[in-house]
């Protein structure tokens, strides 16, 4: 039998509110078995590039990382988020060892080309795009008796950090770990209770999507923006032997609630 494994994603609307982030740590300590936790910050990451002068340029949601910003994203995610969430999970009893894609070579990552976006070419500067993800090394870390907790930052195996979007990462990472010989779940975790059929109402959770559904809740408009890429991110995990997939409220990460992702 397949060890168990939990992969939590966690995004940078949870890591600011300080009751869900409680919320979420301690039931994130108590999850059985081995454990990853994946970490946005996008949120502190603009705040703190205002407060230096650095202007926040977004593309369809996705953010321009030039050089400037790069230092900017690499400090708040590697370091400020990063460790703020190891120390909370330290004092919990839970031993957590913060990392970025480039500790280790756990994920290495090629920069970006420019993409056409609405007609228009669009250079997103040092972004990457996750070439290779080693489920190896992280369960090594596992195997120390570790709890990897991860920053939305890749390398380019060439000395240059990359920004990576934080659903791509946890995505890629339990790809890797199902790959390695685990039973992956992976559970997306952010401040809505799963995928909404009216996004004003938290009561119109859709069940189940798979393929087919995702591509009609598109077509018609149900699904749009930073849903996208998330559900996009399930169903490729899904498809590469990941056991189960959930988008569920961050309070609410005990597998039985929220939108389940199938084939």
């Amino acid at each position: 039998m397949k060890p168990s494994l939990t992969v939590i994603k966690v995004g940078g609307a949870v890591v600011e509110d300080e009751a869900q982030l409680t919320q979420l740590l301690h039931d994130f300590t108590a999850i059985q078995g081995p454990k990853i936790l994946v970490h946005g910050g996008g949120r502190r990451a603009t705040k703190i590039a205002e407060r230096l002068g650095i202007e926040t340029k977004m593309v369809d949601g996705r953010r321009i990382t030039d050089a400037e910003m790069l230092e900017v994203v690499t400090m708040v995610y590697g370091g400020l988020v990063n460790k703020n969430v190891v120390a909370r999970l330290q004092a919990l009893g839970c031993d957590a060892i913060g990392l970025t894609g480039a500790d280790a070579n756990i994920l290495l990552s090629q920069k970006r080309p420019v993409k056409m976006v609405n007609g228009v070419p669009v250079d997103y500067g040092y972004v990457g795009d996750v070439k290779q993800a080693s489920g190896a090394k992280l369960s090594h870390f596992i195997d120390a008796g570790l709890i990897p907790v991860v920053a939305p930052l890749t390398h380019d195996g060439q000395g240059h950090m990359l920004n990576t979007n934080a659903d791509t990462m946890a995505s890629e990472t339990a790809k890797a770990m199902a790959v390695a010989g685990y039973d992956v779940t992976l559970i997306y975790a952010f401040e809505k209770p799963g995928v909404l059929r009216n996004a004003d109402d938290d009561s119109s959770v859709i069940a189940t999507i798979n393929h087919a559904d995702f591509e009609t809740y598109k077509a018609d408009g149900t699904i749009s923006g930073g849903m996208l890429p998330k559900i996009e991110n399930a169903l490729a995990a899904i498809d590469a032997g990941v056991q189960r997939v959930i988008i569920t409220k961050a309070t609410a990460i005990d597998g039985q609630h929220g939108t389940v992702i199938t084939e």
